[in-house]
């Protein structure tokens, strides 16, 4: 049986050539973000926001749930896979970010399909079932702060209907998973959520090792 074979930088740099499909748009609000503090460990891989907006193709989401806007190069990446009369409803802590993102959703022409949402994610979250009711997303995308990873999931898998995907970033969380060292809040948090997603019964699940490690689970 095959193994997987190392992605050198070698390797990256060819199936960055052969496979992104980044547009200028794109390319200048990952530039933009990148110059912040802690911008680049905090960016979405181009690759990521790629394969964000395919599986939205492949779901036929119409509504899509993200947690964690940041300066919102994932929600311009999902936000142009919907069909028309779809809505990203994003949420984040901070106005600062999204704010950023705002103009280069407006430019892409898709600012009317996102619906931004500022304050405490677990509150916010909990609105939104009130709102609009359990199982009324299609894909949730979860890219928050990791020390609540395993509440954001409880409240995604509510709010996402049968047979709909979530999406969690960052699952191999800078490799400190498999430190025993490493033993903060995030590491831990992150940690948890990854055993418990194994069995749960509740999804199919796969962790994949693109990027910082991204884990799909199909709600069953």
């Amino acid at each position: 049986m095959a193994d997987q074979i190392e992605a050198t930088p070698e390797i990256r740099e060819y199936v960055r050539a052969v496979s992104l499909r980044e547009d200028p748009i794109l390319t200048e609000l990952r530039e933009e973000t990148a110059g912040l503090p802690a911008g680049t460990a905090m960016q979405l891989m181009a690759e990521e926001g790629q394969l964000l907006a395919l599986l939205v193709g492949l779901c036929g989401a119409t509504s899509v749930l993200e947690i964690g806007t940041f300066t919102g190069y994932s929600t311009l990446c999902m936000a142009r896979a919907l069909p028309a009369g779809g809505t990203v409803v994003t949420l984040d802590v901070n106005e600062r970010w999204p704010a950023i993102g705002a103009g280069y959703w407006k430019r892409a022409g898709v600012a009317d399909r996102i619906d931004a949402r500022i304050g405490d994610a677990t509150k916010t979250l909990a609105a939104l079932a009130d709102e609009r009711g359990g199982e009324s997303f299609d894909l949730v995308f979860i890219d928050a702060d990791k020390a609540n990873y395993g509440t954001y999931y409880e409240a995604a898998l509510d709010l996402t209907r049968l047979g709909g995907l979530i999406v969690i970033d960052n699952t191999l969380f800078f490799g400190r998973v498999v430190d025993p060292d490493s033993q903060d809040p995030d590491t831990t948090a992150v940690r948890a959520l990854n055993a418990s997603l194994r069995d749960d019964p509740r999804v199919e699940v796969s962790m994949l090792t693109m990027a910082d490690g991204i884990t799909l689970a199909r709600k069953k």
